[in-house]
């Protein structure tokens, strides 16, 4: 026998809200956000469909157009208790002036449990009242949300006061913050509504949690294939006349320039799906460091590791730290790329600073006859840039609303003077170790390091995925 779906109708007035925990609670994007009253007319289901099979539905309902006169119904209605809404309905589906109130509570009368948003901001008004009782005398399971800003908490302890009389359960809910840590804590809050719904409620947010989960390995198996392109790209050319390398070679590398911009965009694109922003799109906030170049010299001196850290990754994983210093490839400038050089292979090497310094480039040139290799990278600061940028994009699609359709612009990293504010350059020694030999394997072109290393690498992504979803 199947387990029913649960159902839930979300009840609330235009522009407080309803629409962001609609969008939160479904992850659809697709949600209109409308500030005009009237503008949702009729219910329109949002099923939550999870490897093909959907475990939940929420309801998006007008809200109500007559609520005095339809409590007056109700108080003085005298049948039966569990016949009121159908009554109620039956009464007045004809009626325009109620068309609305039988939208709404059609689906509470077929079962529905009940999440009714407010704003948290405003008093509460002799409507709210209304509102709430007339929910209460639904008997239908009901939660209350308080869609409330940090800042905007003047009247929580009055909407509280309130909600003990009409409502099961009560969330503070940051319509603005909502991810997958609010989407979780709504879904624990309902179970606390009717002792009835725990164990299928149970069901579903072990099936979100097990999908969260699927998502951020496929998020980091993405970021793990794009290095693995990124790094080892190579491409040859002909030059006939010795007079024309400078130009191949600058052609070679904006050509490689390109195609890892093209790349980076693609693996977005894709990390983006997976979480489910499917319509609107995602604007990197304007101060982000994401809206740097890849190849520009504040991406680098903000992202990836320290020269210490540098040293010490190749140190301690055996593998050779190539880098260069304002070099010069073919006549094209990369600035930044100016790091650490040196082969350092032994545990212990003492850190030299500048004397470390070595002629090593971004990418490797190999010229034969009259052909011109470019590729594969032999800075390993790439590998470390490439998985910040992933990181702080992923980052920003989780901490997304899907009811959201503008951001507050501020900055997902700070800039602090003088420090590195990527994601990796606050991992462990261990986690760095890995993606030394990494990139080492990739160097080598040795197949079983790589797969191994590949692995190992994909584990610490899933991780940092983790500790990002949980903050």
């Amino acid at each position: 026998m199947n387990t029913p779906v649960p159902v839930f109708a979300i009840i609330g007035h235009p522009n407080e809200g309803k629409s962001s925990v609609l969008s939160t609670l479904a992850e659809d994007d697709s949600v209109r956000v409308s500030p005009t009253p009237g503008e949702t007319t009729e219910v329109q289901h949002f099923p939550v469909i999870i490897d093909e099979q959907e475990i939940i539905r929420f309801v998006d309902t007008p809200g109500f157009q007559n609520p005095r006169q339809t409590l007056d119904w109700m108080q003085t209605y005298d049948g039966p208790s569990e016949q009121l809404l159908s009554t109620f309905i039956a009464t007045h589906n004809n009626d325009p002036d109620f068309h609305d109130e039988c939208s709404l509570l059609t689906p509470i009368a077929e079962g529905a449990g009940v999440i009714f948003v407010v704003d948290g901001s405003r008093p509460v008004r002799n409507t709210d009242k209304t509102e709430m009782e007339i929910l209460r005398l639904t008997g239908a399971p009901r939660l209350a949300v308080i869609n409330s800003k940090e800042d905007d908490s003047s009247y929580l302890d009055i909407w509280h006061s309130e909600f003990r009389k009409h409502f099961n359960a009560i969330r503070i809910f940051n319509s603005f913050r909502a991810n997958y840590v609010q989407r979780i804590e709504l879904l624990e809050s309902l179970k606390s509504i009717d002792q009835r719904l725990e164990p299928v409620l149970k069901k579903v947010i072990t099936t979100f949690e097990s999908d969260w989960r699927a998502r951020n390995q496929r998020t980091a198996d993405l970021i793990v294939d794009l290095l693995r392109t990124v790094l080892d790209y190579r491409t040859t050319a002909t030059c006939k006349e010795r007079d024309d390398e400078t130009r191949v070679k600058q052609k070679l590398v904006q050509n490689y320039m390109d195609d890892v911009s093209r790349r980076e965009d693609q693996t977005r694109k894709a990390i983006r799906t997976l979480y489910k922003h499917n319509i609107f799109d995602l604007e990197v906030p304007p101060h982000s460091i994401l809206q740097e170049d890849l190849f520009s010299d504040r991406t680098w001196e903000f992202l990836g590791l320290t020269d210490r850290q540098l040293v010490v990754a190749g140190a301690i994983s055996g593998a050779a730290v190539g880098a260069g210093v304002d070099l010069a490839a073919g006549g094209v400038s990369f600035g930044v790329f100016s790091a650490l050089g040196g082969f350092l292979g032994a545990a212990g090497t003492l850190f030299k600073g500048k004397d470390l310094l070595d002629g090593f480039k971004l990418l490797g040139f190999k010229v034969g006859g009259e052909s011109i290799q470019v590729g594969p990278a032999v800075n390993i600061q790439l590998l470390f840039i490439l998985i910040d940028r992933c990181l702080i994009f992923t980052s920003h699609v989780i901490n997304w609303a899907h009811g959201r359709r503008d951001y507050d612009r501020k900055s997902l990293l700070k800039e602090q003077d003088g420090d590195k504010k990527g994601y990796t350059s606050h991992w462990n020694s261990d986690d760095r170790k890995v993606c030394s030999q990494f990139f080492h394997a990739l160097q080598k072109q040795d197949s079983e390091a790589l797969e191994k290393t590949s692995s190992q690498l994909n584990e610490v992504i899933v991780r940092q995925l983790r500790r990002m979803s949980e903050e």
